[in-house]
Parts: structure tokens; sequence; C-alpha cells
């Protein structure tokens, strides 16, 4: 995907510009990637590329890497950038941090000699000295000009610079020459532990020095760039961006002589590689699938393809098969022949790529990024933090993780963390504040709430829904779910007997509580893309929240997830019935009390008795949960499958609304027309800063709408963001740390996003190209890039594993 997903090749992931779908790869283990594929759970793969010493890649040659789409900007600040903007820039501009395999930033020697806290009180105060030989291509030295330039742009005091983020910069108060030109002396209003993300691409002072420079200037060209390659042209009606060698250079000079950037649709890639049109790209899982299969089974002296067509035919048919053609019945052995004819074609053909496939290998990795499922806290039953906690509780996070990394051989652990991955510095299981995976808890929870088995039968006028058990110890069931009018436990005001239009409930949901799939009706309520009368939707009502993100764009969110959705689809099994549900409960009775005087035992009822639906005042418990529906989003609705039927086990249903790709993100999550959604977040070095909109506390406008930054659970409390503020100010890297995980397990409580798993990250490869692969973290070296040379590609390490 947009990920786009994708590593981003600056020292810190921009995550406003970097919301992704996530699915359920169905791949066999892909045996004869480069990786071991024992299927062990080891506890980090940090990345997998195809390294090799400098002295061993050949100078010269072109490689062709896949990209999403075409930039829109080369302005890797501005709201539009993308995946594509970034990779692009990290061969050409300074990132003086960047990141290393465990996602830490490290000092870059090419730009500077060092970078440090020289003074603390009064005011925080940061120096680097710079690389000496460090210049732009045009020939001037990089020095402070281009530091306060961009500080300038991105600190969002002139309005007239069009920027997407200024985190950080925005508490700089000053940027000085320091002892020498060498030196840049930066001054901070307010202390800054992220004081490393900053600067990162640097842009040359041209560029950020006027607004009209900024808006404008960087959008389709760079006119001066300091990297190891340096930009040749952007060529929209070939969909490529060309890259050269950069002879102003001062470091290690890049190995490949150019090096191109093609657009390349992800379910395009597998035709790309088989016509050898790229060297790099990321890629779905059945066309790993057939890389692998490619270099295992070349299927020669006369022996069929272990796959594609005729795969499937067994001796016996073949026989039957050859007899029919050799028959006596003229027509049917002229329509046999017809048959075993084309069948042959396609089996030449299949071969024919298969054999052009064998000239990849697969690297596979854990993507730094993490899908989750998303509890929307705004209104409806999910305002009250029980019932998203019952939610929580009902998900096997271990199943869902062994459905997508077991079979690819990669390590299947639930992620136990918002703002920190596996192996990072920063990394602490913080699950426990919310607990793990624990049905009779969720239902005690919908219980506690008011959601019963009684409660979904409409009750006489005077009687209250639910059992006497689902009012213990609870406070008033109609308080509970914010039908007073009064804010829900989260903070967030919720309208009297709304639901999420704003409209009044009519009940009609509850028809739909065991159903975990609906197709949009002409009266079902449902919001239809495309459809000019939109039943239920939000906005037309009045939307009761508002998006504070420059940089969350329809354009780029489309792209983002129509690549994940295409990078995440495989050999899926077909839609149809959802997984089967959990195991039912094994205690004997019944509901003990519920038809009889307490102290009555309860008459011996059916094993699944205990799974009827929920409901409060005759309206059945059911949460819509709405995903993608276009092509490659098969896997994404398998594993909305699997989650559906863990609720269904707890009387909660859900009605799954399909939506188009291309308004997935800025109709439904983005607004908020929604009850669950699954999407993915990176990772960061940096989640003191580039975490705190994503579960920022909601505050209300004046307009009574509700400003959400990026947290598009609308789920925070004050505590959350305070301690946010304090991780960010604190300059001690242990304490900051420990203030995170502190924020982790608070964001575990309030149950608005539940982590599920790292993403997997599949890159096929030319088996002959060094230093490249799924680089999981990892910043490329992008002049170590190149092809082996003869002798080294003849070797043990260029051998097929």
């Amino acid at each position: 995907m947009s990920h786009v997903g994708v590593p981003r090749g600056t020292a810190r992931k921009c995550r406003s510009l970097a919301l992704l779908t996530t699915g359920v790869l169905t791949l066999p283990v892909l045996a004869g990637c480069s990786s071991d594929d024992s299927g062990t759970t080891a506890a980090v793969v940090p990345q997998d590329i195809a390294v090799a010493a400098r002295s061993t890649v050949a100078v010269g040659s072109t490689a062709t890497w896949a990209i999403d789409a075409m930039p829109t900007t080369l302005n890797a600040f501005q709201a539009d950038a993308d995946s594509s903007t970034t990779r692009i820039t990290g061969a050409l501009l300074p990132t003086l941090f960047p990141l290393d395999a465990q996602g830490r930033p490290q000092l870059d020697p090419d730009y500077l000699e060092s970078a440090k806290v020289v003074e603390r009180e009064p005011r925080q105060v940061v120096l680097y000295r710079l690389n000496q030989q460090a210049v732009w291509s045009d020939g001037r030295e990089i020095g402070a000009s281009d530091f306060a330039a961009q500080w300038r742009a991105l600190n969002g005091k002139d309005s007239a610079y069009w920027t997407a983020r200024n985190a950080g910069y925005e508490r700089i108060e000053k940027i000085e020459r320091g002892a020498d030109d060498l030196e840049v002396r930066v001054t901070f209003a307010k202390p800054y532990a992220d004081w490393r993300s900053l600067f990162s691409p640097l842009y040359p002072k041209e560029v950020t020095g006027t607004p009209n420079a900024f808006n404008d200037g960087a959008r389709t060209t760079l006119k001066a760039t300091a990297g190891p390659f340096r930009l040749r042209g952007v060529d929209t009606k070939t969909g490529q961006v060309a890259l050269d060698r950069s002879p102003r250079w001062w470091g290690s000079p890049a190995k490949l002589d150019t090096l191109v950037f093609r657009a390349v649709k992800p379910q395009d890639r597998t035709q790309a590689l088989t016509e050898g049109k790229v060297d790099v790209a990321d890629v779905d899982a059945a066309t790993a699938h057939r890389v692998v299969q490619a270099g295992r089974d070349g299927g020669g002296d006369g022996q069929p393809l272990a796959q594609g067509p005729g795969s499937g035919t067994g001796p016996a048919a073949a026989l039957r098969s050859w007899a029919v053609a050799h028959g006596s019945d003229e027509k049917a052995a002229a329509a046999a022949q017809e048959a075993r004819e084309k069948n042959r074609a396609a089996a030449e053909a299949h071969a024919a790529e298969q054999g052009r496939l064998r000239a990849y290998v697969v690297r596979k990795a854990l993507e730094p990024a993490y899908t989750q499922l998303a509890l929307n806290g705004e209104s409806g039953p999910l305002a009250d933090d029980r019932v998203r906690r019952a939610v929580a509780r009902a998900l096997n996070r271990q199943e869902l993780a062994d459905t997508v990394l077991k079979p690819l051989g990669l390590p299947a652990a639930p992620l136990g963390s918002h703002v920190a991955l596996v192996g990072q510095p920063g990394y602490k299981d913080g699950s426990g504040a919310l607990g793990g995976h624990d049905t009779e808890e969720a239902r005690a929870l919908l219980a506690d709430a008011g959601w019963t088995r009684e409660g979904a039968v409409k009750k006489p006028d005077g009687t209250k829904a639910g059992s006497e058990a689902g009012k213990k110890g609870t406070k008033d069931e109609d308080t509970a779910a914010g039908e007073d009018g009064k804010a829900d436990p989260s903070g967030k005001p919720d309208k009297a007997g709304e639901n999420k239009t704003g409209k009044a409930d009519d009940g009609k949901a509850g028809h739909a509580a065991h159903r975990h799939e609906r197709e949009p009706a002409a009266d079902d309520g449902l919001y239809i893309v495309g459809d000019d009368s939109k039943p239920g939707d939000s906005r037309a009502s009045g939307s009761t929240s508002r998006i504070l993100s420059p940089a969350t764009t329809a354009a780029f969110h489309s792209a983002a997830l129509l690549r994940q959705a295409g990078h995440l689809a495989g050999t899926v099994t077909s839609e149809g019935a959802p997984a089967e549900v959990a195991a039912q409960d094994e205690r004997p009775g019944g509901a003990t009390g519920a038809y009889a005087p307490a102290g009555t035992a309860a008459p011996a009822q059916a094993p699944d008795a205990r799974r009827g639906p929920l409901g409060k005042d005759g309206k059945a418990l059911t949460l819509r949960f709405v995903l993608p529906s276009g092509p490659g989003s098969e896997a994404l609705r398998a594993v909305g499958d699997k989650i559906s039927a863990m609720l269904d086990s707890i009387g909660i249903g859900t009605s799954v609304t399909k939506v188009a790709d291309d308004s997935y993100f800025q109709d439904h999550i983005a607004s908020g027309d929604y009850d669950l959604a699954l999407y993915s977040w990176p990772a960061t070095a940096y989640p003191a800063t580039d975490d705190r909109p994503i579960f920022a506390k909601p505050v209300p406008a004046t307009d009574g709408s509700l400003l959400v930054e990026q947290n598009y659970t609308r789920v925070g409390t004050d505590h959350i963001d305070q301690l946010f503020d304090q991780a960010v100010a604190e300059l001690d890297e242990g304490a900051a740390r420990d203030l995170m995980k502190q924020a982790d397990a608070r964001i575990w409580a309030a149950a608005g996003s539940i982590p599920l798993y790292q993403r997997p990250q599949l890159v096929a490869t030319n088996r002959k190209l060094a230093n490249v692969g799924a680089f999981g973290f990892g910043t490329p070296r992008y002049q170590d890039i190149g092809f082996k040379k003869p002798q080294a590609a003849g070797g043990p390490a260029n051998k097929k594993k």
C-alpha cells in the first residue's frame, strides 16, 4: 500500500499523511523467500534486504523502483505529499537522523559532525555542527540560513505558507549562526524532546524562503538537492521520475548511474515484473506467492508447473481428455481438442511468465505500521466505555495475528502498544490496562451497561428493559447510553435518542442483530456511495465533528487506501458466510432468575441459548462495521468477518456496510460515519509528537461541532493529553519513554483503538540487486543500492535459500 504504508525515507513519519487500511494475507508460507520460513514467532524481524559490501557492487546501470502513483508534489511538507514524495526526496535531500532497523534515529555523518543539546536552562539549545563538505548541488554550502528559512516556513506564524504540519517548529524561538559557518544554533522557547525529528528532509532556502517558492516552486522540480542523486526530470506522460548520480555528492558515490521511480498500480505489479519493467516493487500476497513458486518450480524435464493452468489436472483426467479428443465422436473430439489447445496455450504463457519471475526474490519483514480496530465513541452504544471494553475483550487478537502472520512465517504476536512496535526501545505491552480475551467478562460489561437478552424484546409501556443483573452496580441505563443529553464517559456530547446520523433511532437496526453482512438496499437506511439520496448521511443532517488536519486530503487517502487494498489482497477465500464463531460457553444451566423468582434454578437450555442478541428497550445491540468494497479488499472483509463472529458470540450484532474505496476515509473514517472500522497507522520514532493528534481528546467548538484533530475514534481523556504534553517536553529519554508507556496504558483503558497486529511487508526485488528489499523501519541508503558484480552474483550470497 499507503499505503501507503511504506517506510518513510525521512527521519520521522508524517502521521497526518499516512492513514492506511489493511487486510489479511492468506498466502501459504513463502518457502523460498530470503528470510527464515520456519513459522516460528521470533521476537523481531527488523528487515530483510540483500546486504552486500560496496566492493561487491558494480558501478553503473539503471534500477527501476515501483511507486504507487506519480507524486503531485516534491515538497514533503505539503498536504498532498505522499509516500512517493517521501521515497523520491529520500534520495535527493538531507535526512539528518535516518532510522535504523529498530526505528531509532541515528546521526548521519554525511551531513552532521555532531548534534546535541548544549543548554537546558533557561532555554533548550541544540547545536548542530555540519559536515564541512556538505553542499547543495548548485555549489552553495548548507548552512544556518537554510535551517532558519525552513523554520519560518513551518512554524505556523505565516498563513501564506501552505503547510501540512508544524509540530516542533512552533517551539523554536530563534536560529542563529554559531561560532562559524559550520555551526547552527537552535534555541527553543519550550523544551522539545523530539528535536531530532526536525529539518528532515532539509530543503534549500530557495524553496522555503518565500510563500510562493514554498507553495509552488517545489511541486514539480527541485533546482538544488543535496543527496547521492540529483533530479533529472519528472515525466508525467510515461509516469516516471528519473534521478542521476550527483557529481556534487561528497559521500560514498552512488553505485547506480540512474535510479528511476515508475508509477505502477498495485494490481499491475505482477505484469510489470513479468515484463521486466521494475526491479523493486511492494507486492501483494498473490504476486509474492507466484514469485516464490517460480523460484521453486521450474516445470522442467517435461513436468507441468505446480501452479497455474492445467496444474490441477490429474493423470486420470488428462487421460480422459485425451481419449475424448481422439474418440469416434467427432463433435466431442473437436470440442475437447479446442479446449486442450486453449489449456496448452495458457499453460505455455503461464510457464513463460514464471520463467521471467525467477529473476526475482521476495523479501519479507514486518512493516512499521499496525492494524487496529477503531471504535467510534462519539455517540450510540460505543459512547459507553463499558460497551467499548466489551468489544475489545471479545476479540481474540492472537487468532487474528495468527491468521495474518503465521502463513508468512513472520512473528505472530498481537501488538501490545499504540506508541511503539516490538523491538523499539520504548516498547512495552500495555494491553493489561484493558485486559485480554475474555468473553465472560465481555458479557458482564454489557450487562452492566444495560444490554441484555431480555432487553432485545420490546417491553410493554412502563417496563424497563434488561434484567436485574444488568442493573446491579451501575448508573441509570439511559445515562450510561448518553440518552439524557449529557456528555458520555469520554467527554463527548451526545444528543438524546439520536444515532450517528443525528436522527432518532427507529429501531430498524435491531432486525439485523445477527446479520454479519448486508448489501445496500433501497430502504435499509445505509449510506450508498454515489447515490444522490443518502439516507442516514451525517453530513446532510449536520455533522457533529470537524477535522483539524490539513494534511488529510481526500486525494491522498484515496490513493493510500487503494494501494493497501491491492497490497494485501491474496489468495483469499471467496466472499460468503463469515468465519465460524467462537466456541459455545460450556457452563451448564441458563440465565438464573430470568423467568422465575430469585433462588429458582433455571431450566436446562440448549448450549447456544446464551448466544441470543442483546438489546435495550427493545432495540438490538447492532454496530455498523464499515469496510471498503473495491477490488482487492476481500482480505479486509475476511478480517471483518472474523471480528463479527467474535462479537456475535457475546450478543453484539454487526452490520457490514461496504463503501467505495475512494470515499472510505474521507466520507466515513474522518467524518465519523461508522461504529467499527479497520485501518492502520504507521509507527514512528517520535510518538510524543506524532501520536498526540491521533489520541488527543476531542473538544467542543462554539458551533456545537467536535474538533477531533486526527482522533477519528473520538475517544480521549485529559490525562492522556497531559501525559503526551509532559513527554514531548521531557529531555531525559528514559523519563519520556516512561511517560509514553503511561499514556499507552490509558489509551488501552479508554478502548477506542485496539491494536491487532503489525502488518507484513512483502517486496519483490531483482535477484542481482543488492542492498534493497523489505527495509522495515530502516531508511534506505540509496548510494549503496546497485547490481552485484558477476562474481558476486554467482556466489552463494545470491543463490536462492
